[in-house]
């Protein structure tokens, strides 16, 4: 299972969205190289006020390009970067990888996915009612989130667009992501 990066973004400041770049440096245990998310502990503002020294299990965030069509249809403009993601994919089902999933992207760097992004509000901030196009509930009534993957940096790299990134899911039995 595999697929392609599309983009690449980070941002030194807190900011909802990140611009692209032509590459970034995952740095092991840390994150992205220069990315205000990067860090041993939490480095979200809301992760923060509950407990700054939690674990960060969300140093990298990778969404899927085929959402921003999705939500295109919807009549939401939404561009890589735009969503505050650190990679942009095409290709692979983030969504549907496992914990624990390694990620191998370009020819050095492999990061392992914690879990699913939590949006929140913010959202609605950048584009009003676009959090409900990507937080919803199944016909069970289980809340579903689709802003993608979170992950933590295993094997620093660089990792620029056009990457091929290949999935090892982990030994079974596989836990379903939930968010972190």
């Amino acid at each position: 299972m595999g697929g392609t990066v599309t983009a690449v973004s980070s941002n030194g400041e807190y900011s909802f969205t990140k611009p692209n770049r032509e590459w970034i440096r995952l740095l092991t245990g840390l994150g992205v190289e220069g990315d205000v998310h990067a860090g041993v502990t939490v480095k979200h503002r809301s992760r923060i006020a509950q407990d700054p020294t939690q674990p960060n299990l969300r140093q990298v965030h990778l969404i899927h390009e085929e959402l921003f069509a999705e939500v295109g249809a919807a009549g939401f403009d939404v561009v890589p970067g735009a969503l505050g993601e650190n990679v942009t994919t095409r290709g692979i089902d983030l969504l549907g990888l496992p914990a624990g999933t390694l990620l191998r992207i370009g020819t050095e760097a492999v990061v392992e996915v914690t879990g699913l992004r939590n949006p929140c509000v913010q959202i609605d901030a950048f584009r009003d009612g676009l959090l409900k196009q990507v937080v919803g509930r199944d016909d069970s009534g289980n809340v579903v989130r689709r802003a993608g993957i979170m992950s933590v940096v295993v094997e620093g790299g660089v990792v620029r667009p056009g990457d091929e990134i290949l999935a090892e899911l982990p030994a079974g039995p596989h836990r379903p992501l939930d968010r972190v």
